[in-house]
């Protein structure tokens, strides 16, 4: 018998672990950008692929529809109407690339954007997909606090002042100003314009990531950064994921023709999926209101099932406030509670949640926080979850000071 041919040894330096297989959800699944399966508009969308399928099947014969690489005609022209609709956006349809997710939009700017040795600027608690990406460029990663309001802009100026002291030009600030991840925060309208005088000030250009500005029913939508004067150092990136689905993998970005013909050039993946544009561009441009209402509406009543349920099994031992829309929670708990050892007791009682650390520039500030997606689950499975995951932590640090009722 043959030995096992050793491709571990020809494997490229500085290569990330392995993944491990895959073994399906916890039963109580609070992790990850999942969305209402029930949310689903699946009769909406099986009508655009016949509609779509029989108006413009044929354009399936080439690389991207006949579009160019930039992605689907009639997808760019809707993004750029509700751009200008609900964000303030003045932009064309020639101003748009889509992308397989918003992953892909960054990992794309991060390609054309950053060296090795780089500074980024981003907010202390923040996307952990970024984070990581950041960091696997090789970059210094600089966290901003934030409050209640979102980014300190007071903090933020702080921080490029000392960077400029030494020298160092940031080479972009990465923000999630519209029900921020993971905090659910919303930047106000003044901290937006003093951020976009700052950064423009300072040569900085800003990533604005508004995967889930779509989702926000507390709330008036803001205008987004990119929608203001001076903005034109902005790039503006956005998901289809969120409000439609994660599974179909669509995203854009918004940029100047300077940045995206840079883009366009490294985006080297032959397009992204064409007929999933062709059918999310005809289903959305007649149901994107109501759709997105509906969706909302059951995501507030979700929001609303988590509240309680921390209320009633964590009581006063977890600080939280109740995000204005998106599709998690974020949790603070008493400082003895480290979230990264209790995720392997919780996840062996079948509750998988996402250690704040994760979700931070800095580990450490971070150590007792938790985020909580609560969009897949149902109201049912979130309030039992939120018990399980009560007595887990009870047992494993004393926390909440009465373990949870599970039978309730």
């Amino acid at each position: 018998m043959t030995e096992p041919f050793d491709f571990e040894a020809l494997f490229a330096a500085d290569l990330p672990d392995g993944a491990p297989p895959w073994t399906g959800f916890a039963e109580y699944n609070f992790i990850g950008g999942h969305n209402d399966p029930d949310g689903i508009p699946v009769e909406g969308l099986i009508a655009s692929a016949e509609r779509v399928l029989r108006r413009r099947g044929r354009s399936l014969a080439t690389y991207n529809l006949d579009d160019g690489p930039q992605g689907d005609g009639e997808l760019r022209q809707f993004l750029a109407d509700k751009l200008k609709r609900y964000r303030g956006v003045e932009a064309s349809a020639d101003e748009i690339l889509i992308t397989s997710g918003s992953n892909q939009a960054l990992d794309l700017i991060n390609r054309v954007m950053l060296d090795k040795g780089d500074t980024v600027i981003a907010e202390q608690f923040s996307y952990a997909g970024m984070i990581n990406r950041l960091r696997l460029c090789g970059v210094d990663v600089v966290g901003v606090e934030l409050d209640r309001d979102s980014l300190r802009i007071d903090r933020l100026a702080e921080v490029l002042e000392a960077l400029a002291d030494k020298g160092v030009t940031p080479k972009f600030i990465y923000t999630i100003p519209t029900v921020q991840n993971p905090t659910g925060t919303v930047l106000p309208l003044e901290r937006r314009r003093e951020l976009l005088d700052l950064s423009r000030a300072q040569g900085v250009p800003v990533i604005e990531d508004e995967c889930y500005a779509d989702l926000l029913w507390d709330e008036e939508w803001p205008i987004s950064m990119r929608g203001m004067e001076g903005s034109e150092h902005v790039l503006h990136v956005g998901s289809f994921s969120k409000y439609l689905s994660p599974a179909l993998r669509l995203g854009y970005v918004l940029a100047p023709p300077a940045v995206l013909s840079r883009l366009v050039a490294v985006k080297n993946d032959g397009g992204t999926g064409a007929l999933t544009q062709m059918i999310v561009a005809d289903f959305l441009a007649g149901n994107y209101d109501a759709h997105v209402a509906g969706l909302n509406d059951r995501l507030r009543r979700k929001r609303d099932a988590i509240v309680a349920a921390l209320e009633e099994h964590f009581g006063t031992a977890a600080e939280f406030t109740a995000p204005p829309g998106g599709i998690f929670i974020w949790v603070k708990l008493p400082p003895e509670v480290d979230t990264m050892k209790l995720n392997d007791a919780a996840l062996a009682a079948g509750v998988a949640f996402n250690p704040g650390p994760v979700w931070a520039t800095d580990a450490e500030p971070a150590k007792n926080y938790l985020r909580l997606c609560f969009a897949n689950p149902s109201e049912e499975q979130i309030a039992a979850g939120v018990a399980k995951l009560a007595e887990v932590c009870h047992r494993e640090t004393g926390v909440p000071a009465q373990s949870a009722n599970v039978s309730r």
